[in-house]
C-alpha cells in the first residue's frame, strides 16, 4: 500500500524467541541440554557473587557427567561496560577455542556472554557491532556458537532477546548490540534460583519487566513503518499481534505477583510468575521494541554521580537498569497516551485490574505505575538518584543517541519533548 507521498507501508512483521526449558530443577539438566549440540569444551560466564554461591560449579559438574570440559569466568561486571566486555572477550580468546557458552546470572552475565560469543566467533571489535549512530551496527557474518542462558533474576528477559546492553565509558552513554544471531540457543529458567534475591533487586529488575511489557505494547504498530527490503529488516519491527499476546500475559502475571515477590521473597509461586513474566515480556519487546523510558534510561545510568542503591554492590555508583527505565516511565506514558489511548488504558487495567478509573484517562497508567513504584521502594524520580534540572541539557543528548529505540516511539519525539519528560520526572509523586 502507498500513501499520497508515494511511500509504501510495511506489511510484514517478524517474531522469534529462544527455546525454553522452565521449572524448578531445570538447571540440573544443562549437561544433557548442551551435549545435544556436539560440544566438547564450554566456557561458563558469570559474576563473582553468583560464582560464590556455587551455581556455576553445579553446572560445571552437570557438564562433566556428559563428558564436556568447562571453565568458569566470573569477571562479569554488574551493568556491563565496553571495558568489562572486552576483558571477558579477551579472556575467552586467550583460553579458547570454545565450542559453546553457558551464561549464569542476571542480564549482565547473559549480555556479556552474547558479546563474548559474538567477538570470539565473528571477530572484530565491539564498536563494529554497536548500534548506530554510536557504532557501525555490523551484522554477524555467520551463525554463532551454542549459548545457554540461565537467568538468576527476573527482569531483563535477556535470555529470550537478540540484543545486549552496555555502557560506553568514554561517552558516558549506555547503548547496545542488536541482531537476531545474538539470541541464546536455549533459555533454562529455574525459579528456585531467584528465591534469595534481595527485595531491592527484585523491585528494580521487576520494573524492567514492567517497562518492557508496557513499551512494547504501546510501541508503533508495525504497519506504520515504511516498507523495508529483506536485508534491511531490524530486530525491532513495532508492536504486532504476536508480541501483544506475550506482553498482555506478562502484565497479568506482574499484577498477580510483583508486590508479593518483593515483600515475600520465599513465595515460590510469585517467583515463578516473575521469572515467566520476564521471559514473556522479553518475547514481546525483543521483537516489537521499546521506546522513551528505555532511551532515557541509558543516560540516567551512564551519567550516574554518587547514587549507590541498597541491595547492590557498593564499591561504585550505579543506577540499576530496571530502576533507570522506571524513573521517567510515568511521564513518558503521559506523552505517548494520545497515540493509542485504548492501548494505554488496557495496559493499566491489566497491570492493576482492581484500580478505580480516574476522571482523566491520561492519568490512569501513570498512576498505576507510581503507586506500584511507591509500594516496592523505587526512588521517587530522577531527583532521588542525584539529578537536578541543571543536568537535563546533558541527559537529553544521551537519549537522542538512542535512535534505534526512539524509532519505535508511537509519537514523534523531539529534544524539547525529552527535556520536558526529564523535567517532569524530577519527582513522580
Amino acid at each position: 500500500m502507498s500513501d499520497s507521498d508515494g511511500r509504501t507501508e510495511e506489511t510484514i512483521f517478524t517474531w522469534g524467541a529462544t527455546p525454553l526449558k522452565f521449572g524448578p530443577g531445570s538447571v540440573d539438566e544443562i549437561g544433557f541440554d548442551i551435549s545435544q549440540y556436539g560440544v566438547e569444551r564450554v566456557l561458563i560466564i558469570t559474576d563473582a557473587n553468583v560464582h560464590g554461591a556455587g551455581l556455576p560449579q553445579r553446572i560445571a559438574d552437570s557438564l562433566t557427567k556428559y563428558g564436556i570440559r568447562s571453565e568458569i569466568f566470573d569477571g562479569v561486571h554488574v551493568e556491563p561496560t565496553d571495558e568489562s566486555m572486552d576483558k571477558a572477550a579477551g579472556y575467552a580468546k586467550a583460553q579458547g577455542p570454545w565450542d559453546g557458552f553457558v551464561a549464569v546470572g542476571g542480564g549482565s552475565a547473559i549480555d556479556t556472554a552474547k558479546a563474548v560469543n559474538l567477538l570470539t566467533t565473528d571477530g572484530g571489535e565491539l564498536m563494529d557491532y554497536i548500534n548506530k549512530p554510536i557504532g557501525q551496527a555490523r551484522a554477524p557474518k555467520g551463525q554463532l556458537k551454542p549459548l545457554i542462558a540461565v537467568p538468576t533474576t527476573a527482569g531483563t528477559g535477556s535470555e529470550s532477546t537478540a540484543m545486549c546492553v552496555l555502557d560506553v565509558l568514554s561517552m558516558k552513554v549506555k547503548t547496545g548490540i542488536s541482531h537476531w544471531r545474538l539470541r541464546p540457543t536455549l533459555a533454562v529458567i529455574d525459579p528456585l534460583l531467584s528465591l534469595s534475591l534481595p527485595p531491592e533487586v527484585t523491585a528494580s529488575a521487576g520494573m524492567d519487566i514492567v517497562c518492557h511489557a508496557l513499551e512494547s505494547y504501546t510501541a508503533r504498530w508495525y504497519t506504520t513503518f515504511d516498507k523495508k527490503k529483506a536485508e534491511e529488516r531490524v530486530t525491532y519491527c513495532g508492536s504486532n499481534p504476536v508480541s501483544d499476546l506475550w506482553c498482555e500475559k506478562a502484565m497479568s502475571l506482574l499484577a498477580r505477583s510483583f508486590r508479593t515477590a518483593v515483600h515475600e521473597g520465599d513465595d515460590l509461586q510469585a517467583r515463578s510468575d516473575m521469572m515467566a513474566a520476564a521471559t514473556f515480556a522479553g518475547m514481546g519487546f525483543g521483537n516489537s521494541g521499546v521506546h522513551i523510558p528505555h532511551a532515557n534510561a541509558y543516560p540516567i545510568a551512564g551519567m550516574v554521580k554518587d547514587f549507590r542503591p541498597s541491595g547492590y554492590p557498593q564499591d561504585e555508583p550505579m543506577v540499576p537498569h530496571g530502576m533507570s527505565v522506571s524513573l521517567t516511565a510515568p511521564e513518558a506514558f503521559r506523552f505517548s497516551f494520545e497515540s493509542a489511548p485504548e492501548r494505554h488504558l488496557t495496559a493499566a487495567s491489566l497491570m492493576a485490574p482492581d484500580r478505580d478509573k480516574l476522571n482523566d484517562p491520561k492519568e490512569q497508567l501513570p498512576t498505576v505505575l507510581t503507586e506500584l513504584m511507591r509500594d516496592i521502594g523505587i526512588p521517587n524520580g530522577i531527583g532521588a538518584v542525584g539529578y537536578t534540572e541543571s543536568d537535563i541539557p546533558d541527559l537529553v543528548p544521551g537519549t537522542m543517541k538512542q535512535q534505534r529505540l526512539l524509532a519505535t516511539c508511537p509519537r514523534p519525539v523531539s529534544e524539547d519533548d525529552i527535556a520536558d519528560i526529564f523535567g517532569k520526572s524530577i519527582e513522580n509523586w
